[in-house]
């Protein structure tokens, strides 16, 4: 059971990436999904997640219209479609999922985690 994250890299500022994070050894379905965060010096934060009944997505204010999480169960895959990228978003990208919808964005929300991907923004 895993989540395997990739498609960071190097970005210039106002560029896209589409982050992928393929589960195995278990089905997403339903299951709470998540990215989170981490920049250097600070702690990880919850960027985009899914984990409400009614599927809405839950956006933190510095990527609300930037960024999207989305799932294809066919391939049991998470991703995270990243637009108009800043220096702010410069950090290491986490995919989680969860067993329980606990209607909340935070990393106790979520059971299983991605090793990382990192972006990195250049101005």
């Amino acid at each position: 059971v895993q989540l395997q994250a990739s498609g960071g890299g190097l970005v210039q500022s106002g560029g896209s990436l589409r982050l992928s994070c393929v589960a195995s050894g278990f089905t997403l379905h339903l299951s709470p999904i998540g990215w989170f965060r981490q920049a250097p010096g600070k702690e990880r934060e919850g960027v985009a997640c899914i984990n409400s009944r009614d599927g809405a997505p839950y956006y933190a204010e510095s990527v609300e219209g930037r960024f999207t999480i989305s799932r294809d169960n066919a391939k049991n895959t998470i991703y995270l479609q990243m637009n108009s990228l800043n220096a702010g978003d410069t950090a290491v990208y986490y995919c989680a999922v969860g067993t329980l919808v606990l209607n909340r964005c935070t990393e106790a929300a979520f059971d299983l985690w991605g090793q990382g991907t990192l972006v990195t923004v250049s101005s």
